[in-house]
């Protein structure tokens, strides 16, 4: 299928954990398909720089002010017709590394698609529902020894 035949999202998501071993996680509320645990992060506005958009979309979700770090890892998914658009479509999502700087924990969307957020110690998140791919490859990455 030539690029031109679907429509591209491109997200920017933050891994974010602190000293206590646990991830930053965001409930996502299902309004497209399902409800699941996921990073905090979304879609990039048309004008919008990739750290500016994580910037925005973790205050919104969590609460929380962050200094955005480097990039992490790539991550795409891919829909048929009719899930987001009338069109295939393919999310491409970057994650960076992001530290807390301030703010308090709880959503300050209004009508959004989060419903809370929470921080869930790693060793625990098999135990909290359902989540989505990224967590999982951000706990992969979180779990891989330091290159020394």
């Amino acid at each position: 299928m030539d690029f031109t035949e679907w429509d591209t999202r491109l997200g920017a998501y933050a891994v974010i954990t602190d000293d206590r071993d646990r991830i930053l996680l965001t409930w996502y509320n299902g309004a497209n398909p399902h409800p699941l645990w996921t990073l905090p992060g979304g879609g990039v506005e048309f004008e919008e720089s990739l750290e500016a958009a994580v910037v925005r979309e973790v205050f919104e979700e969590t609460g929380f002010h962050v200094a955005v770090g480097r990039p992490l890892f790539t991550s795409t998914a891919t829909a048929d017709v009719g899930n987001r658009s009338p069109r295939p479509f393919k999310a491409v999502r970057i994650a960076f590394e992001a530290t807390v700087v301030g703010g308090d924990l709880g959503t300050t969307e209004v009508g959004g698609t989060t419903d809370e957020a929470r921080w869930i110690p790693l060793t625990e998140l098999p135990d909290h529902g359902p989540r989505a791919q990224i967590v999982d490859e951000a706990c992969a990455l979180l779990s891989r020894p330091a290159a020394g």
